[in-house]
């Protein structure tokens, strides 16, 4: 068991599209699934997903709804603990405020982005600060084409982006979550 306080959001809004325009983008069923997944193997105590609009709402938590009371939760009860994570709000200060009231104390935001920033930090010293479970700490993640500039004001650190050989980092949030939080967390 883990005693740190780790969130994660994955925001749908106000996030960039190709043409760097503020959209919102819809929710992805598969994301839900992996990245509480991933939460509930490294520890996370929440995921926020973030989105306004109602009608992607209802996708989300008719989602948690099937695997956590109807006929989901009897075919794969471990769908149902990993979904258990899910939170649905409708605006990032939402979680941010949710985060604070559980804990007593506002979480430090960190970004990931496949861009570099003046407050860039590496996966090792966030690591060991978030290990070091003095603070709560929400994990951020964009759609679309990255977060918004109006999101990345508030955060207090952000992450280095993820490299491989080749210069395409273009990943979907699903798979950048599961290699952030394995390198944030993972054993070595």
């Amino acid at each position: 068991m883990t005693d740190f306080r780790l969130y994660l959001a994955v925001v749908h809004h106000p996030v960039y599209n190709k043409y760097h325009e503020i959209v919102t983008t819809s929710i992805v069923i598969h994301d839900i699934h992996d990245i509480t997944r991933a939460g509930k193997t490294y520890g996370a105590k929440a995921m926020y997903e973030v989105e306004p609009l109602p009608q992607e709402q209802q996708i989300a938590l008719r989602i948690a709804h099937f695997w956590n009371e109807g006929f989901g939760l009897q075919y794969n009860p471990n769908r149902a603990e990993s979904l258990s994570l899910l939170r649905v709000v409708s605006h990032f200060e939402e979680a941010v405020a949710e985060i604070q009231h559980a804990e007593g104390e506002k979480p430090v935001l960190v970004a990931t982005s496949a861009r570099t920033f003046a407050n860039s930090i590496g996966y090792m010293a966030i690591g060991e600060k978030i290990r070091s479970a003095d603070h709560p700490y929400l994990l951020v993640f964009g759609t679309g084409f990255g977060l918004a500039d109006e999101i990345m004001a508030q955060m207090d650190y952000v992450l280095e982006p993820i490299w491989g050989p080749t210069e395409f980092n273009h990943l979907s949030v699903r798979s950048a979550a599961a290699i952030i939080l394995d390198r944030l967390l993972g054993r070595s």
